[in-house]
């Protein structure tokens, strides 16, 4: 056995599934095909006794082909060694896993109405697939933002960071609610989303914050600028950002502290918690605790039932701490001659058609570049009756 072949087993052995996952393979009945995952089909199917309660239970498998390679196998299971550990009603649930015998099935919980971007698009008046739905109300824009984030607070609470934010990384269930769901799935599915930087491996640019881009750092700070286009994306239904650009511009651009501008007919609340979400100074963001406090008034009666937010699990940070963290922040200087660079590379008209921002000094109080006001990241939103 050569030496990859050798780390590749030991790292097999290090991902793979406790006992009380693994699932008897009798107990699961492929139902129809849900369409094609990064490593195999997805199916929808049966699953006897996996859940309390339910003699059977209507579920998601997803399997891996059969010409897959020990990496992409080890891959696979890595999905299913992650989510394991999570119980949070806005993350999908995996529920089992069949690892003796092949194929290799991942059992998850069913998200009746696929992927977000795919349902998003589907809403478009001018889709074949539309169900006859109109586009989200402003209610349903602020119930989608609070799902998400309060998902995203309960993975920062397990001190994990996403890295892939996206509508095609989250799910829809029966019901609609939003949840957070599928950890590195879906690259091969929506390839144009992801970018190949330098050699290295494959980057969603056009999600990613600008530490992210110039640094490699990911935080949940970049999380919540990937939050931020998760909103865009919710309200242009799923156009894909910074259209009109290339990869390598969109690298340049948001480096130098550009950002998405707001869609059309976009509500003003949303665009204030984008523009919150897309502070150059990554300190300046709010984090998903803060998002999911801006909106829980306006939620539906059920969200403080099931919600991370509302749990005895969810133990709020200390004043103290929140007031260091202010104390400690320094201003930084707003870089004109990279504003210039901007102007010029974009080009003085039609930058609002690509739905991009360029002028930082009509963001005040947001102060974009600068780091914003001292004692002055968490902002109270205006309260309205969404409609």
């Amino acid at each position: 056995m050569g030496h990859w072949d050798h780390c590749m087993l030991l790292q097999t052995q290090s991902t793979s599934v406790p006992a009380m996952w693994e699932v008897p393979r009798e107990k699961i009945t492929l139902l129809r095909e849900l369409g094609q995952g990064s490593f195999g089909m997805v199916y929808e199917g049966n699953a006897r006794d996996i859940v309390k309660g339910e003699a059977e239970t209507r579920v998601a498998v997803k399997t891996v082909n059969e010409s897959a390679s020990l990496r992409e196998r080890i891959e696979f299971l890595n999905e299913a060694s992650v989510m394991k550990g999570f119980t949070c009603h806005h993350v999908v649930r995996l529920l089992g896993v069949v690892s003796k015998g092949q194929p290799t099935l991942v059992v998850m919980e069913l998200m009746a109405h696929g992927d977000l971007k795919s349902y998003l698009r589907s809403l478009r008046p001018e889709a074949e697939n539309n169900p006859g739905r109109p586009p989200p109300t402003l209610q349903e824009m602020i119930q989608m933002a609070a799902e998400i984030a309060d998902g995203m607070a309960y993975l920062n609470a397990k001190k994990f960071v996403h890295r892939d934010l996206a509508a095609r990384n989250c799910m829809v269930a029966h019901d609609f609610t939003v949840k957070i769901g599928d950890f590195g799935m879906t690259r091969d599915i929506y390839e144009t989303d992801y970018y190949r930087k330098g050699g290295k491996g494959l980057l969603p640019v056009r999600w990613m914050a600008p530490e992210s881009l110039k640094d490699g750092v990911f935080t949940t700070s970049s999380d919540m600028w990937s939050f931020g286009v998760v909103l865009w994306e919710i309200t242009s239904l799923a156009e894909q950002p910074y259209q009109g650009l290339s990869n390598e511009q969109v690298l340049k651009f948001v480096m130098d502290g550009g950002y998405l501008d707001q869609p059309d007919n976009c509500p003003e609340r949303v665009t204030d918690l984008m523009r919150m979400c897309w502070q150059f100074n990554p300190k300046m963001r709010p984090t998903f605790l803060e998002i999911v406090d801006l909106l829980k008034d306006d939620l539906h009666p059920s969200f403080p039932e099931v919600s991370f937010f509302h749990s005895e699990e969810n133990k709020a940070p200390e004043s103290e701490e929140l007031e260091m963290e202010f104390e400690d922040m320094e201003s930084v200087p707003l870089d004109r001659s990279s504003h210039a660079q901007r102007e010029e590379a974009g080009g003085r008209d039609g930058g609002s058609a690509l739905g991009l921002k360029r002028n930082y000094d009509e963001h005040i109080p947001y102060t974009h570049m600068n780091g914003g006001k001292k004692n002055g990241r968490i902002l109270t939103l205006p309260r309205s009756n969404p409609s």
